[in-house]
């Protein structure tokens, strides 16, 4: 699978753009600030229709514009066109020329796995980045994943309105708590499923990149331990005080340890950012086995981060896109990659919100 095409109009600092991308590894190289980040961000965009900055739609409208486009063409197991439009009173999105109504007719058409500083959070952060990661990768090998979850979210968000109100209505609170814990059990089943699948490849890939540093244990804990109705019954008066739904798998935990101790509270920077990549890596590895083609591999600046045997680590994940005709895009503001990979780079000079293919330099 690669991007052939891609075409921004009035997307961040890109008042319009339309460039052709080969199969390969492609370079983006500039100073900061001059639009680099933003090319993997649309990219990324019509992937997961999410931004991996954590930012809205308002945010990435080129500054005195009404809204973006950003479309492109794919080749993979046969070709799409993608086109969306995002704009404060207007949305559209449209796959092979028809516009769509669902967002799982849309999801597919592009695969993409980014790497970026952000990453951290997965080790950081709270639990429900960890959570958005699992469903993430769900939705991206489950076609029926995301409406389930979608279903779930309004089931949840009905039943804590429910217990706001001073009164609660009580049949309309079991209604609910009957649709919860029916969806519930189908995403902790999907998850449960997936964790001893993404373990062994995220332990792989760590020991690749700290050279067997440490020894890495990951844990799916459902807050669920039993019987999700059950439990949700025996909650019921201590969700009247938090007036909140305080048991089912919006409340998972993903847990990481280093050596048998928590990597967020006792690992070092190194190491955290270490066990990030190697769940990003994890990501791609499990995507191209389910699907049989690598996806596209956006790297925002992270070789800058990591020292030359961490930095040779990702070489295999690499390697492995370039030679099924898979495509990655990384992002530099000096020539930090690993020297393997130096022949066959396609670079790309980004200044000012304009691509242009460095010939010059391969």
């Amino acid at each position: 699978m690669h991007l052939a095409h891609l075409r921004l109009r009035d997307f961040r600092n890109y008042p319009r753009l339309d460039v052709d991308f080969a199969p390969g590894c492609h370079v983006l190289l500039g100073d900061n600030a001059q639009g680099k980040t933003n090319i993997l961000e649309a990219i990324y965009l019509m992937a997961t229709l999410r931004s991996f900055r954590g930012v809205g739609g308002a945010q990435m409208v080129r500054h005195g514009a009404k809204g973006y486009f950003v479309g492109g063409n794919v080749v993979g197991q046969g070709g799409h066109e993608i086109k969306m439009y995002w704009s404060a009173s207007e949305r559209k999105l449209a796959r092979d020329g028809r516009p769509v109504k669902k967002l799982g007719e849309f999801l597919g058409a592009l695969r993409a796995v980014v790497f970026c500083t952000e990453d951290l959070l997965l080790v950081k952060g709270t639990s429900r980045i960890r959570r958005r990661f699992l469903d993430l990768m769900l939705t991206q090998t489950h076609p029926t994943y995301l409406p389930l979850l979608q279903r779930y979210a309004l089931a949840l968000r009905a039943r804590n309105a429910l217990l706001k109100h001073r009164i609660v209505d009580e049949a309309a609170l079991e209604s609910f708590s009957t649709e919860l814990v029916k969806l519930g059990n189908e995403l902790i089943r999907f998850r449960t499923e997936l964790a001893p699948k993404l373990s062994p490849l995220t332990r792989l890939a760590y020991r690749r990149i700290s050279n067997d540093a440490e020894e890495l244990r990951i844990e799916y804990q459902s807050s669920v331990k039993a019987d999700f109705a059950v439990e949700l019954a025996q909650a019921h008066k201590r969700e009247r005080t938090f007036r909140a739904t305080l048991v089912g798998p919006h409340r998972d935990e993903l847990q990481f340890t280093l050596n048998g101790k928590s990597a967020a509270q006792f690992g070092s920077e190194g190491q955290k950012r270490t066990l990030a990549i190697a769940l990003k890596m994890a990501q791609a590895e499990y995507l191209t086995g389910i699907h049989g083609s690598a996806p596209v591999l956006l790297i925002d600046d992270v070789m800058g981060e990591l020292d030359a045997k961490r930095r040779a680590g990702l070489l295999p994940l690499l390697q492995h896109a370039r030679k099924t005709s898979g495509q990655v895009f990384m992002t530099c503001t000096e020539e930090n990659w690993p020297r393997e990979l130096g022949k066959d780079l396609q670079r790309w000079e980004v200044r000012a919100g304009a691509l242009r293919r460095n010939e010059d330099r391969r």
